[in-house]
């Protein structure tokens, strides 16, 4: 079993683990910017969460547009935002087919890999948890979100060349952050949760299922996030081999924890910004409860946000909800 399971099913209490990283940022003074392109602003974002809340594991900070940008595409920056990808980088198969394979620790992806190292250096006797984008949404940002859905009709080889690039890229990166003391990774896969579930398995789970059998230690927990996912998407997310899963807001959590895998853990899905940004601390604290109420007596469900809570999140509401997780049973 994996690290992050071993941890979650042997705990004497369920543990909360919201996707945050940018709020620290209230808490250093550092822009998100800074956090994105430096990693000891982004270490210390993360610190100063972990002395304030004691969660039993550390996170790299969430940023889908830094792969992309290692493969060589354009970004939109400013102070406030993560870089989003701007523009398609290919748009023809002999373009896919001559696009380079970067390495990890090309561009930006060496902020994220030192911020993992630095957090494993500080924490040894935490979970310390990297982050990643996954191959059918980096896929798609290669490619342009819209466009790569009706490649995927009409020029599939397309986009299953940049599908196998992507994975190549990633497999390496899953094992760069497992050289610099990583005991797992998140990996976001948000734009396959648009998929019909056929098309999801052929372009999305095939390509997990080859990183989940390729991983660099037993013990190295893969965890699979997809704020789209819905409850048709579970049987062939069933198949990728993968033994715990990320979900936000559209999946019925109870239906999703009552149809897992035996030792399968989930987690999620509070709203990271109708409840962490846009909702009272009274409220934060009464959607916290009512979560952990359906889930009652679940060893196997983890309460976080559904996706990745944006810096502009008050610390009253992160606080509301470590405390509503700490006074319920």
């Amino acid at each position: 079993m994996q690290s992050f399971n071993q941890l979650v099913l042997s705990a004497p209490r369920r543990l909360a683990m919201p996707i945050a990283v940018y709020p620290g940022a209230a808490l250093t003074g550092a822009s998100v910017q800074e956090i994105t392109q430096n990693p000891d602003a982004q270490f210390r974002a993360q610190a100063a969460l972990q002395h304030r809340y004691h969660a039993p594991w550390v996170l790299s900070a969430m940023d889908l547009s830094a792969e992309a940008e290692a493969f060589g595409c354009s970004l939109h920056k400013s102070e406030d935002e993560i870089p989003s990808v701007t523009g398609r980088l290919v748009t023809t198969l002999p373009e896919a087919r001559e696009l380079k394979v970067p390495k990890p620790g090309d561009k930006r992806t060496a902020v994220y890999l030192e911020t993992l190292a630095r957090l494993r250096r500080h924490y040894p006797h935490l979970l310390v948890l990297g982050g990643c984008i996954g191959p059918f949404s980096l896929a798609a940002r290669l490619a342009g979100v819209s466009e790569t859905m009706e490649l995927m009709v009409t020029e599939p080889e397309i986009i299953h060349t940049l599908l196998s690039k992507s994975t190549e890229f990633l497999g390496a990166y899953l094992k760069a952050f497992h050289a610099r003391g990583a005991d797992g990774v998140i990996m976001a896969e948000p734009a396959a949760g648009l998929l019909s579930p056929r098309m999801m398995k052929e372009f999305s789970c095939a390509y997990i299922r080859q990183l989940a059998d390729s991983l660099p230690s037993p013990n190295f927990a893969l965890i699979y996030h997809n704020c789209a996912a819905k409850l048709m998407h579970l049987p062939v997310l069933w198949e990728t081999g993968i033994q715990t899963f990320h979900f936000g807001v559209p999946m019925d959590l109870p239906a999703a924890l009552a149809q897992a895998p035996a030792n399968t853990v989930i987690c999620g899905n509070l709203d990271p910004t109708g409840v962490f940004v846009q909702a009272s601390p009274a409220e934060v604290e009464q959607k916290t409860r009512k979560l952990l109420y359906d889930t009652k007596g679940i060893r196997h469900f983890v309460i976080s946000s559904g996706c990745d809570i944006p810096a502009k999140a008050p610390l009253a509401n992160l606080d509301a909800f470590f405390k509503a997780v700490d006074d319920t049973p």
